[in-house]
Formats: structure tokens, sequence, C-alpha cells
């Protein structure tokens, strides 16, 4: 006896005993006798192995010369075997365990010599006690001993950057660092003028408000980094179909084990390492790989190795997984590769180049008051606090004029710092990781950042039919056999031919599965929505058996279903004869023009003349008028002759395709989904046209845009509004381009089709939207603006090929995709409007103060912190805006709008304007007309900047709307925001004086400023009653000499791919 009681003749080749901790250290030594005792006895247990133990695996495994196996006990029967013998509560069950390094090796190498000495693939599966047919045991326990065994199917990331990574890049920023090197000398200075107790405030503040900076900045973008970090993962969970126990199933790609039977059709990624069980006409794009563009085909004989990576170009197949995770080629080449979280959007970069020329204005800014500052010192207008001048030629200490130009050279860096505009990347940034957490609620998955913001700009909308208008929940409704409709209880009243016929025909042509339950309940369905449908007709209402099919015929050859011929056929033998039969499959119209008879309603075969041909075609279009889908059936016998040609290097097998008989029409009923009308109709409203593209005729496709709202109800299709991708493809170029935006639906059209549209669209001026989900929609997908697949239906080469994933492949869903691309574009030029204003108002307020006063109102330590709540606080603030219903009322931008819009120019000018006329009489009359200190006014000065730009917030949550408050109770981190600012100001006037240079406040003064700073409500109410003109401000410039090049920073393209604007122009904006 083996140890734990199992029978020794199920074991074979070299033990390894595993002992659990849970045994006694006193039963080791018998363990050991005993496995010494086996090991001896183990040839003569091979020989006299029982009878009923499988005797085809022993065969196997002892007729090749296999690389060394490790088993562990107990078995490696065949999951039939292991069924049959084992108690489910049973906890010992291990697997068997090849060597797996001679496993990777062979694959990897494609050594074909390797894999006919472990007795090919059916020895390798043996091995891994594997059954081809019905994959491992459905058992977790099984599952999770392999994964311990061979390893997970998951492969070492780099780990996102840390916020130390970021903070340290804060750091490399120039201005940052000659603030760092002012303030410490300001520092050194201070604590040498005043002592270690007085002399640290002005360099200790600076390095404090630098550091806040640096923190908020970095805050900001490692929570950018995390969040993209989540939704990589989420996106490499790739959903694949693996058979366990006979029942095929979905599965994540990271639970794939070794010795799992997974199913590949085209499309899908192939999750593993891996060798060809079973399929046909599987075509594999190895490019990921090696490389080369050429399609590879796939079979068991010449080439049955699958890597990890690749994609299904064409056929289907089953594959016995032989490597995952880390010991594929994929898995090592990944875990080398650290994923780009930098990518730049279109409209990032042109911010960024906006950003590079506001700073050179405040460069130059900052140089005029750094001159003038310098001018004023060394020529005596300066005094000191006392009144004293405090530059009196040689008899000036050095250390006393070395402070005194460290703190004139902060001055003017600070200003530097504050005309940079960090905030606009910054908000882009936050309102792109926003707007993609709250469109993975909302059932969208962001792939590429660019198109989230293209989104807001889209004209067009090209939608598919199936699963994204409809529910994709196919049901059979209607059946047609000869010219005659067959009731829904049809089993008895097909005749026993007929039915044959069609139950090789849907049987055995399709890609779908049956799995009947030994409990004896409802099977189970797998497959495509169409596939799963007639299946389950045949099975239910026909009483089809798909063991019974699968045993009396063999499969010779398949072409599979694609959407350019929209059908599927295969060649099948009956077993012990030689009859050979092709059974075709598709679109009804395309297969009955393959047919010259019919079996009419009494199994008879009957001629398909015109007469016929014209009743058949006015069946099909009444089923399809009533919104159904219709698929035909043909068949033929044919002799080998029909089928065989050769050419210079093989022979190859063709099926027929004429003079087939016809077998029947099925009609699949697929509803609308629910929504999808008022969706459709807010697209419409925002001013987006809706394009259906589908497979279908042309009568369903009408049937089915008329419900959905694309086609209007009761009213009589004009023409050009509904056509036939054959016809849209024979048009000229100019017809062509003359049509093309009175096109609402494109029936039967193929990926070709799709990609000619939307390349149309583009040469029109349209931001063209697409939605696909096969594997021929990756041309059409690329080629658009924005490329919508569904996450579904759709294969991993179309999701690879598109920027946003659909989740529930729902219209309404590319409706809110829409809403939310113009939120972001929207809170975009919200920020950039409030930013303007700040900008312009300390740029102007300092410059102005330092010419003529020779000093700055707004110290060092004040200006920074500006920045911080402009750029930081306001970027988060404005940037989290919900998308309202108003974005989807107003036309779409396309893709010469302006970014900065005559409403936005006419809101900062104005705010700043009135920012800079009060700051400004402060700074001059201040004194005198509040009779207050020269410490109280400056501290009254920045006091009133700061809230008024607290209450500017509020003003850029709307561009034109004159309620700015409106929904703003339901924007918690705006209030948030708002509050903290205001509670952070008050700290810094009151308690942090020596820091921020401020003094204290009575009451009536911070009522003032409160006063003052929240004029800009009414002022914003007032000025948004102001019209404007629709031409673009600057547009009124071009003539003026001088002024024409204005025009570049305004008018850009926000949804290229690319463009360049000329930085060194943009300082006129500031000029106006």
């Amino acid at each position: 006896m083996l140890t734990n009681g199992h029978d020794s003749s199920t074991g074979y080749g070299k033990f390894i005993i595993e002992i659990t901790r849970a045994q006694m250290r006193w039963r080791m030594a018998f363990r050991a006798l005993n496995f010494v005792r086996i090991m001896l006895s183990l040839p003569k247990q091979i020989i006299l192995s029982k009878p009923n133990l499988d005797k085809s695996y022993s065969e196997s495994l002892l007729s090749h010369p296999y690389s060394p196996i490790e088993v562990e006990p107990d078995t490696i029967c065949s999951p039939r075997h292991e069924q049959n013998n084992h108690s489910p509560a049973q906890d010992d069950i291990l697997v068997a365990k090849v060597d797996l390094h001679v496993l990777t090796k062979m694959v990897k190498e494609k050594n074909l010599a390797s894999l006919r000495s472990l007795g090919g693939v059916g020895g390798v599966a043996d091995s891994l006690g594997t059954n081809p047919e019905n994959g491992i045991r459905d058992d977790g326990e099984d599952v999770s001993r392999r994964r311990e065994m061979f390893g997970s199917n998951t492969y070492h990331k780099r780990p996102p950057k840390g916020l130390l990574s970021f903070v340290i890049e804060a750091f490399k920023d120039t201005t940052i660092l000659i603030l760092l090197v002012c303030a410490a000398l300001a520092l050194g200075f201070g604590i040498k003028e005043h002592g270690a107790k007085e002399g640290w405030y002005e360099g200790g503040s600076i390095f404090i408000a630098v550091f806040l900076v640096i923190i908020g900045s970095a805050l900001s973008n490692y929570r950018q980094e995390t969040q993209f970090d989540k939704l990589s993962k989420i996106s490499d969970n790739i959903k694949i179909d693996v058979v366990r126990g006979g029942r095929r199933q979905e599965s994540s790609i990271f639970d794939i084990v070794v010795g799992d039977v997974v199913s590949l059709n085209t499309g899908d990624q192939i999750p593993a390492d891996g060798l060809f069980l079973s399929g046909h006409s599987l075509l594999v794009d190895e490019s990921s790989m090696t490389g080369e563009s050429d399609h590879i085909e796939i079979d068991s004989n010449t080439h049955p190795f699958l890597f990890s990576g690749s994609k299904v170009a064409d056929g289907y197949a089953k594959m016995l997984v032989t490597s995952v995770g880390m010991n594929t080629a994929w898995g090592e080449m990944m875990s080398s590769i650290t994923r780009d979280t930098n990518e730049r959007t279109p409209l990032q970069e042109r911010l960024d180049k906006l950003t590079s020329s506001i700073g050179k204005v405040g460069l130059t800014v900052a140089s005029l008051v750094l001159v003038a500052m310098l001018i004023r010192y060394f020529t005596g207008n300066t005094e000191d606090d006392d009144g004293n001048k405090e530059y009196n030629g040689s008899e000036t200490a050095i250390d006393d004029v070395l402070n005194a130009v460290v703190g004139i050279v902060a001055a003017a860096v600070t200003i530097v710092v504050v005309a940079i505009p960090e905030g606009l990347p910054l908000a882009v940034t936050l309102t792109l990781a926003y707007s993609m957490k709250r469109m993975m609620a909302d059932q969208a998955m962001v792939r590429k950042l660019s198109a989230c913001e293209t989104m807001g700009s889209a004209t067009i909308i090209c939608t598919d039919k199936t699963g994204t208008l409809t529910l994709n929940q196919m049901k059979v409704t209607k059946f047609c056999l000869g010219q005659e409709q067959i009731d829904e209880d049809s089993s008895n009243t097909i005749p026993k031919n007929v039915r044959d016929m069609f139950y090789q025909g849907v049987g055995l042509n399709t890609t779908g599965s049956v799995y009947k339950p030994e409990s004896g309940s409802e099977p189970e369905f797998s497959g495509s929505p169409t596939e799963k449908a007639i299946l389950s007709w045949a099975v239910l209402n026909l009483g089809m058996h798909m063991e019974r099919l699968n045993r009396e015929y063999k499969i010779l050859h398949v072409e599979t279903f694609n959407s350019v011929k929209k059908r599927s056929g295969v060649m099948l033998r009956e077993n012990g004869s030689n009859n050979t039969f092709v059974h075709w499959k598709g679109a009804a119209e395309i297969v009955v023009a393959m047919c010259s008879s019919y079996y009419d309603n009494n199994g008879i075969i009957k001629s398909l003349d015109e007469e016929v041909r014209k009743s058949i075609g006015k069946i099909i279009e009444g089923m399809a008028a009533s919104s159904l889908r219709c698929i035909a059936f043909a068949q033929c016998q044919v002799s080998k002759e029909e089928f065989m040609y050769s050419d210079e290097e093989k022979t190859h097998i063709k099926l027929k395709e004429e003079g087939l008989t016809l077998l029947g029409i099925v009609g699949l009923k697929d509803p609308c989904r629910p929504g999808v009308k008022k969706a459709v109709d807010a697209c419409k409203s925002a001013g987006v046209a809706i394009k259906m593209i589908t497979g279908d005729n042309v009568f369903t496709a009408k049937a089915i845009a008329t419900e959905c709202g694309i086609l209007e109800p009761g009213r009589q299709t004009i023409e050009g509004e509904v056509v036939e991708g054959v016809e849209f493809r024979n048009y000229t170029d100019e017809v062509r381009m003359e049509k093309i935006d009175d096109i609402k639906v494109m029936a039967r059209s193929s990926p070709f089709d799709k990609l000619l549209m939307v390349q149309c669209l583009k040469r029109k001026g349209h931001v063209v939207a697409v939605t696909g989900d096969g594997t021929n929609d990756a041309p059409a997908l690329k080629e658009a603006d924005i490329g919508l697949s569904m996450g579904i239906q759709g294969t991993e080469v179309a999701k690879e090929s598109s920027d946003i994933v659909i989740l529930d492949d729902n219209f309404a869903s590319v409706a809110t995709v829409l809403r939310w691309g113009r939120c972001v574009y929207n809170n975009i030029q919200k920020f950039i409007q409030f930013q303007l204003t700040v900008n312009v108002a300390a740029l102007v307020i300092n410059f102005v103060a330092a010419v003529s006063a020779g000093e700055v109102p707004l110290t060092a330590v004040q200006l920074l912190w500006v920045n911080l709540i402009m750029d930081t606080l306001g970027a988060l603030a404005l940037a989290t805006e919900r998308p309202s219903d108003e974005l989807m009322k107003k036309p779409p931008v396309g893709r010469t709008a302006p970014l900065i819009t005559n409403i936005m120019w006419r809101n900062l000018l104005f705010q700043s304007m009135f920012q800079i006329a009060i700051l400004l009489i402060l700074q001059f009359n201040g004194e005198n007309m509040l009779n207050v200190s020269k410490e109280v006014n400056n501290t009254l000065i920045f006091n009133t900047f700061v809230l008024s730009q607290v209450f500017n917030e509020f003003n850029a949550r709307s561009m034109e709307k004159k309620n700015v408050f409106k929904g703003v109770h339901r924007n918690r981190l705006f209030m948030g925001i708002v509050a903290i600012t205001v509670i952070l100001q008050v700290i810094m006037v009151e308690f942090l004086k020596k820091f921020a240079d401020t003094t204290n406040l009575n009451w009536n003064q911070w009522l003032g400023c409160i006063g003052v700073a929240a004029f800009t409500w009414p002022l914003g109410w007032f000025v948004k009653s102001i019209p404007v003109s629709d031409e673009p401000f600057l547009d009124s410039l071009k003539s003026r000499e001088g002024y024409y090049f204005v025009d570049r920073l305004a008018n850009f393209d926000p949804c290229a791919s690319s463009g360049v604007i000329d930085p060194t122009y943009h300082f006129i904006v500031y000029a106006v």
C-alpha cells in the first residue's frame, strides 16, 4: 500500500513524498522506510497494474522516452478516473509535476523534436493530468496546487514611483532652486545680523513656503500616479474562456494555471505559453513578440506552439497551457518594461508651451523689477523701517548690502514663481484623473488620456448596432422552412431528414458549446450571443444532442465567420461512411444567394426559381422589418473532387459555395436597450450627429434605427439617409464627400466601409468617435479621433486599438463619455480663466509698485502662499466639477475653436482690472485714506488680494451663468477647499505674523477686506450681462501691424495629435 492508503498502482515515475507540517515527527521514519519499499516494488506494480486503470495513459508513459518527471502523490490519472475513484472530501489530491524547465524551453524554442520525445501534445497533456476535452478538474484545490507548483499567471512589475520621488523631482525646478539659495542666504544674513532667535524669520519663512509648494505639487502628482496604476491593473485583467471539468467558463487571465485548456477565438489574446490541442483555420499574430507582421498558421503537426501576448488573427482553437507568468517570454519582457505614466495629451503639451511662454513674461517683468529695485537701492532712494536711507555708499556695511540685494533678488524670483502657471498642467492632470475615476464608475475605462479631452470636441459618433444600441440578448422567435413559418415548438413538425441536417449545421458549425450538468439541470450555453441563441433553440426546441453529433461526425475543415464574408462554413464526414457534407450559416440574403434549391415543409428538395427566391426575399424583409436578425442555413453533399485542390506546395480544402440547398431561416430578436433613445436624443441636442453602422440588412437596420431615435419615427426616410456598404464604397470620392453628412444608417457594411466613413468625416473637419468590437474594426478605431471598444463582446485586438473601453457595451455609456469629455474641456477653461486673472493682477501690481515706489507690496512668502492656493488648491477646486446638463445643450467645440474664448477674455480682463485698481489704490493712498500704518496697509493689500481670489473662484465655476451658486452645495470638495483657504488665510494674518510678514487686523479691517473682495460677485454678474462677439477676440487684431501673431495663442486645435505654437509671442496676450 502507498502512503495515505492509496493503491500503489496509481503512481508512476519518480516519487517525492510531501510531508505536511501537521504530521507527527515519530511517523517520519516510518514514511521513509515505506517510501524505499515502494521504490523497490515499483516495476512490478506497473506491470501488474489493475485493468480498470487508464491503460492508455500508462502505456503512453512507458512507451516514450520522457524527460524526468516528478510526481507528487496521489495520482496522475485522467479527470474521469479521478472523479470515479476519489471522494470530494479528500484534501490530499495532488497533480503531476513535469520538469517545468523542459516544457518552458521546448515552447520558447519551438522544439518539435523535444515535443515528440515527450509523446506529442497528448503526452504532455497526460503528464500534466489534463483531459484534452474536459480540461483539468473544476476543483479549487487542484487549481491552487497547480499554482503553487508551476507559478501564477502574473509577472513582476516595477512598483509605481513613491511620494519621495515626486518630491525630489519638484526640487529639480530651477526657480525653486534659486529660491532655496536666496532663502539660505537670507537665513545666514538674518542670523548673523539679528541672532538665531530673531534672524531666522525671513529666510526660514521662504524655506517653509517653498517646501509647502513642493509638497503640494508632489502630493498631486503622486495621487495621479496611484490612480493610473489602479486603472492599469483593471485594464490588464483580461477575461478568457477556460474548460474545467468539461464546463466552459469565463475566467480572469490571472487565474490561468498550467494544464488548463483555454478556448481561443478570433481577436483573443493568448493568455500563456502553450500547445495547440484542436481547432481550425488558426492564424496568430506574433508581432508583439517577434516584430514580424506576417500571421503564423498554427496546426498540430508543424507549428503547435502558442506564445503568451500574441493575438488570434483568425480561426478558433483549444490550447493546452504549459507555462505561465514569469516562465513565459511575454512575462519576462513585460516585467522589464516600465509603464509610461507620463503620457502627455495634446492639450497638456500646448499648455506646457503656454506655461513656458507665460514664464518668459514673468521673467521679463521680474528682470525689470530687479533692475528698478537695485537702481533705487544703490541710488539711495529706499528707506528702512526707521525712515533712514538704506544705502549710504561706503558707510553701509557689506553684510547689509548683501542682505538687501538677496531680499531684492528673492522678491524678483518670487514674481517668476507666481507668473509661471504650474497650475495649468496640474489642472489638466487633476481633471483627467478625476474624470477617469468617475468614468470608470460610469462603465467607461480610459486607456489613453487624450481621449478624455478629445471626446468633448466630438461632432459625430459612429456606432454599432448589436450590443451597443441593443441588449445583445438574442432569442430565436421565428423559423421559416421553405416558404412556410414553423411554430415555436417545432420539434415534431420539422421532417426528420431536415432536422438531422439542422443538427449538423447548428451543432458543428459553431464556436459555441453546450454543457450539461450531471445534476440534470438546464444545459449551459457558451459562445457569442448569436451562437448561444441558436444552440439554445436547437437543443431545447429541436432536441439536438451535441454529444451524439460529436461521436457521429468528424470535422474536416472550417471557414470561420468574419465581418466581411458574414458567413461561416464547415465540412463534415460521417463516421463509418464516406458521406461528406458542407454546411454554411450566415446572413440570410448572402446564404440564399448561394443556393439553387430548398427544402419545403415536407422535407422535399425543390428548385429555387426566381419566383420562390422573391417569396423568400419578402419573408426575410418582413422578419427584418420586425427588427429580427435573419440567419440562413444551407448544405450540400460533396465528393472529394469537389473540395480538394492542389497548388505547387500542398493540397488544400475549399468549401463549395454554390449549388447549395437551403435548410431554413431563423429570426433572432435583439431588443433595444432601455434608455438608448434618451441617450441618442441627448447627443442630438448637444449637436452631435449619430450614425449607425451595422452588418445587418437594410430593413433590420432601419427598424432598429427608428426604434432608437436615429431615424425619426413616422417620417418617410429621405433619400441618402440609409445606404448599404457596397453602395457607399462604390461612390466616387466627390459623391461620397457630398453625401457623407446626410447618411444616418449604413447597412451590410464591412470594416473597410467603416474605416472609409471615418476617413471621409475627418476630411470634412469632423471630430469622429467610433465604436467597434471585432478584430477587423481595429483600423477604424485607430483612425478615429476617439476609438470606443466594447468591454463585453469586444476582442482584445479591438480594445488595444481603442482609446476608451465601454465596459457594459451600452450606448448610454458612450453618451456619458461625451458628457465627461465636455466636462474635462470646460473645467480646464474655467481654471485657465481663474489662473490668468491672478497672474495678470499679481504681475501688474508688483511691477508698478516696484518701478514707482521701489518696493513690492506682496513679499516673497506672501506670493508663494498665493501661488499655493492659486495653483494647487484652485486647480483641485475647479478641476473636480461634475458635468452639468447645460454642457449637453451647447454645440460641440470642434477642431478649430479657440481655447481662450471671448467669454473668458471678457471675464478675466474685468476681474483682473478690478483687482489691480483696488490694490494700487491701497498701495499708494491706503495709509492716508484709511489712516493706518504701513504694516497694516501691506497686510490689507495681501488679505484683500487673497480673498478676491477666493470669491473669484465662485465666479469661475461658470463662465456664462450669472447664478454661480447653483449646485455648489453638491461639490463638497470645492466648498472644503474654499473653507480651508479662508481658515489658513486667517492663520497667516493673525498668528503667523513674522512668517508671513503681516500684522493683526481688527474686525472692521477684516470686514472691509471681505467687502471689497466680495464685490467680485456683483461685478461678475454685471460682466456676464455684457454680450460678446462669436468671432474670436484676437481675430480683430489680425489687421493691426505687430498683433497678427497673437491669434496663434488663442486659436489652436485642442484635438489634433500634434501642433506647434511659437512661444516667443505669447507675452502680447498680457500686454493687451
